[in-house]
């Protein structure tokens, strides 16, 4: 496995403080960093990411990050309360912009 860089240690960071309920696709965590884009924020997710909500970075579309846990995905972001379009996350009401975040 490869060893964690700043880079993945930032993004880590900053999906453990999106709020429940919440979400950030994967270029809105690169943005919100300043760097990287979607695809390398997707290889943090794909390789560490199983140790945060893994379930609240989603595609800019709303659909599961990973369609094979769309079961898994659909039962956190229901517990949570997060704002859904049938089985996908509406963006519009759970983008969370990371205002809060107390970050960097």
């Amino acid at each position: 496995m490869e060893s964690l860089n700043p880079f993945a240690e930032r993004v880590l960071d900053l999906v453990e403080r999106i709020p429940p309920g919440k979400v950030m696709a994967y270029g809105d965590i690169a943005e919100y960093l300043g760097e990287g884009g979607p695809r390398q924020v997707g290889r943090v997710m794909a390789v560490w990411g199983g140790g945060v909500p893994w379930w609240r970075v989603v595609h800019a579309d709303g659909t599961a990050a990973a369609p094979d846990h769309l079961r898994e995905c659909l039962a956190h972001w229901r517990e949570e309360g997060t704002a859904l379009r049938g089985e996908r996350v509406d963006m519009r009401q759970a983008r969370w912009d990371g205002r809060s975040a107390d970050f960097q």
